[in-house]
């Protein structure tokens, strides 16, 4: 089994997204997300945070140098490609994006690898997480 492979979860919320909330590419992904979920089905959790850290330890995944996102959808987490792919899907506005699930996950992860490790480089690097507005606190946790 791969890694990375998407297994079974339990006692987490569904549509709860782990992300790297540092990462200037992950924050827009987040505020992507935020946009484009008319039916709010998703909350955010930073893996900076106490709560993302928890987590992160949980499922593998090393808080202090993450190399993936999460997401959790049907008492099953995703990471890498399948998770974004699990969030898209759910969007109205991305629904047909998630046609790439054809795509082999050791082919989607090759390319989501060469992102995740240089997108500090690319993207940038904040020395806090993002903050939310307002209207969206309520979907993060801390």
């Amino acid at each position: 089994m791969r890694r990375w492979a998407p297994r079974p979860v339990a006692g987490e919320p569904d549509g709860l997204i782990l992300f790297d909330g540092v990462c200037v590419f992950c924050s827009r992904w987040v505020r992507f997300v935020i946009r484009n979920d008319r039916h709010r089905l998703f909350r955010f959790v930073a893996i900076q945070s106490e709560t993302g850290r928890r987590l992160a330890d949980r499922y593998g995944i090393d808080p202090d140098a993450p190399e993936t996102n999460a997401v959790i959808m049907d008492g099953r987490i995703f990471f890498k490609s399948d998770a974004a792919l699990q969030v898209l899907a759910r969007l109205p506005s991305t629904r047909a994006l998630a046609l790439v699930r054809a795509v082999p996950p050791t082919l989607r992860d090759l390319a989501y690898d060469r992102i995740a490790r240089n997108r500090y480089r690319i993207f940038g690097r904040t020395e806090t997480c993002m903050v939310p507005d307002m209207d969206d606190r309520g979907r993060f946790l801390t």
